[in-house]
């Protein structure tokens, strides 16, 4: 079974399915902003009724440090988050799910 960075997607176009974006790419690597910045581009691109598994960088922490306040700001109630996992690379996982 493939781990779910394994099979992360890069964030382009509107996804009518459940997916994963990968943003623990080594431009990730301590740059926070781009990720938040993808974070959201990443949610924005879910359809509703769906979920993205958010595949964060290890070296920029665990993401409740700087991405959970940004996803409440950004979309407030629309959304629900929680932690998955932490992956064997170091790297974490986030699913957003993106309401009706």
């Amino acid at each position: 079974m493939a781990s779910a960075h394994e099979d992360a997607e890069s964030v382009d176009g509107v996804h009518q399915n459940s997916w994963s974006a990968n943003l623990e790419k080594d431009e990730h690597a301590g740059e926070r902003e781009l990720v938040v910045e993808e974070a959201v581009e990443a949610v924005e691109s879910t359809a509703a009724g769906y979920h993205v598994n958010l595949v964060t960088h290890g070296d920029n922490g665990h993401p409740e440090e700087y991405l959970y306040d940004e996803l409440d700001e950004a979309f407030g109630d629309s959304v629900a988050y929680e932690y998955v996992d932490q992956c064997g690379c170091g790297g974490h996982v986030t699913r957003v799910r993106v309401g009706n």
